[in-house]
């Protein structure tokens, strides 16, 4: 059974993603953090997420796929119960999935039933295009991105922290104006909403921030 989170922030919604992996505890979460590689300042978005994570029960392991082999990362992704993709500059994860090939790995353990959870960057690239989100200035740190082709875990894409004040200018004059064209499967989601997917049937979860 496939089983896809998708969210904006991972501190508002981890211990209800939690509950929906049969509430188990003790699973060893593999938080890929290659996203954030590319932030400058504070990240503690970053670290907040992964102390959510971890109170709401799962073994959290950080992990980046940056410079590793394609060998090394499926020795990784065998050995997690979960794989956690965190938020950032979706380009720069993008370009490092492309680097490494691990793309298909990323898909083949999703198909054979490990839980995929996306976080922002991470929920951005599980979806099939990248370009309704395409922001030149993010897009810069990642100068050697080979198209923008996401993993199509999912057949939408995921426009995370609507409504948070932070992004009103990227998506109000930005975003929208390139992302409003026929052919686009979009969904936005706030900072307390995630995506729960189950096999091809996908609703939106509300919890309290």
């Amino acid at each position: 059974m496939k089983r896809v989170f998708l969210a904006s922030a991972g501190s508002f919604v981890a211990g209800d993603v939690a509950e929906r992996m049969a509430g188990e505890r003790g699973l060893k979460l593999l938080y890929v953090t290659t996203a954030a590689e590319a932030e400058d300042g504070d990240l503690w978005w970053l670290r907040a997420d992964r102390d959510a994570l971890a109170t709401a029960g799962f073994l959290v392991f950080e992990y980046t796929i940056t410079g590793k082999s394609r060998e090394e990362i499926a020795r990784a992704f065998d050995d997690a119960n979960v794989l956690c993709f965190s938020g950032g500059n979706n380009y720069y994860l993008l370009e490092k999935i492309q680097q490494a090939g691990c793309a298909d790995l990323i898909r083949g353990a999703v198909e054979n039933g490990k839980p995929y959870f996306g976080i922002s960057a991470g929920a951005i690239v599980a979806g099939p295009d990248l370009s309704p989100l395409y922001f030149e200035t993010d897009a810069r740190k990642a100068p050697e991105l080979k198209g923008l082709k996401g993993l199509a875990l999912v057949d939408f894409i995921v426009f995370p922290h609507w409504g948070n004040p932070h992004f009103k200018d990227f998506y109000m004059n930005q975003c929208l104006l390139q992302a409003f064209m026929p052919g686009h499967k979009i969904i936005l989601l706030t900072d307390s909403q995630y995506v729960y997917v189950e096999d091809d049937a996908f609703r939106i979860i509300e919890t309290k921030e």
